[in-house]
């Protein structure tokens, strides 16, 4: 088979797709066709936390898919329960309810947010505040949540309710909680697709703040940075902050579709029978790969994962590095496609955001792999 062909003649042209089949993996390492080998600082934009065929994952999600690969909902399986046991435990949160991806868990967020304000203020409280170059999924909700235009234009009319802050001005989002009746409001604390931008502590803390005082919904995404990516467990615990609502996918998987939206305390019990649903939420097989990448990421495993980070940005100093932990974007004096063009000639995969260079690479990247690639890197860029 052409593979290359056949994709372009029976697949929806929606991905602007590079000239590279991979075929087959192992750790940071992919190779394509030819058996060239490449260095992969992307892991499947932040989904194989581990790499690829990680023995331990392929080996628990086997093990899952030989004994019992699917039920539906109407039944107990073990592997969903001791998730939503640790993901708990592990966070503080009271309740999971499991879907496919971060738009879906998002887009429960949402529900839940509308939900709650309903019973709590009225049924006009029912607009969330995001951030301008945020990203929240591509369902119509989620694309209305995302505060990018760009992603608007073609899909209109979208799910109303949405307004959008600047990012980093507390004022500014304060004027849209207090002259607007407001839900809840959702961030991300490191902005992947908008540019891999930091939020600021102080916003990070005002925006818990304004919904306390409000009784509003606090709502994080931590869709890409979750699951170790940022040297913690998941990105808001770098600032202490308490959510209502936390989203995550990409990386709690390894490698399989799965999305998680953690309730706390306030609204763990804001759903009723029926409320809401997912055929294939909390899949055993995929429950059971999230539960061997989380049960690895233990203090030792992160504070590897931060020290990686920061070799990253001492090695590419002289540019303008932003991010946290292994969720890494470079400000590139030439045109982005062209360095990660190079990059891809030389033997390193790498991915954009906005005009920037990022880099999502497995958390368990050997250093000898890292200091190869960062090497490559620099001279490209």
């Amino acid at each position: 088979m052409n593979v290359k062909e056949t994709d372009r003649t029976y697949l929806s042209g929606t991905y602007n797709r590079f000239d590279l089949w991979i075929t087959r993996g192992k750790g940071a390492l992919c190779y394509d066709d030819h058996g060239r080998e490449y260095i992969d600082m992307t892991s499947g934009i932040g989904v194989n936390a581990f790499g690829y065929s990680d023995p331990v994952w392929a080996e628990a999600v086997a093990r899952q898919a030989s004994l019992l690969q699917h039920t539906s909902n109407l039944y107990y399986t073990e592997p969903c329960a001791a998730l939503a046991e640790m993901l708990c435990t592990r966070t503080g949160m009271k309740k999971v309810f499991f879907s496919n991806s971060g738009a879906e868990a998002n887009e429960c967020a949402v529900k839940a947010a509308r939900k709650y304000a309903a019973a709590h203020h009225s049924t006009e409280s029912y607009r969330i505040i995001t951030l301008k170059k945020s990203f929240h999924g591509r369902t119509l909700t989620t694309l209305a949540a995302t505060g990018q235009e760009g992603f608007h234009t073609r899909f209109l009319p979208l799910t109303e309710g949405f307004l959008y802050a600047e990012p980093n001005d507390i004022e500014g989002l304060r004027d849209l909680v207090e002259n607007n009746k407001v839900a809840g409001i959702l961030l991300e604390i490191v902005q992947g697709e908008g540019g891999v931008n930091l939020l600021s502590e102080p916003f990070l803390k005002a925006a818990e703040q304004l919904c306390r005082e409000h009784d509003l919904v606090f709502m994080i995404d931590e869709v890409q940075t979750g699951n170790g990516r940022t040297g913690e467990l998941y990105a808001y615990m770098h600032y202490g902050l308490s959510a209502d609502v936390i989203t995550t996918a990409k990386g709690l998987g390894g490698g399989l579709p799965i999305g998680a939206t953690l309730l706390g305390e306030r609204i763990a019990d804001i759903f009723e029978k029926g409320d809401h649903g997912s055929t294939f939420g909390g899949n055993p097989v995929c429950a059971a790969a999230a539960l061997s990448v989380l049960s690895r990421l233990d203090d030792a495993f992160l504070r590897e994962v931060a020290r990686k980070g920061d070799y990253i940005r001492e090695q590419l100093s002289d540019h303008e590095v932003s991010g946290l932990g292994l969720m890494v974007g470079i400000k590139t004096d030439k045109p982005v496609s062209e360095v990660i063009k190079s990059c891809m000639d030389n033997g390193v995969l790498c991915l954009s955001a906005k005009e920037k260079l990022r880099l999502l690479p497995p958390l368990n990247i050997e250093w000898e792999q890292l200091s190869r690639a960062i090497d490559v890197i620099r001279a490209c860029l």
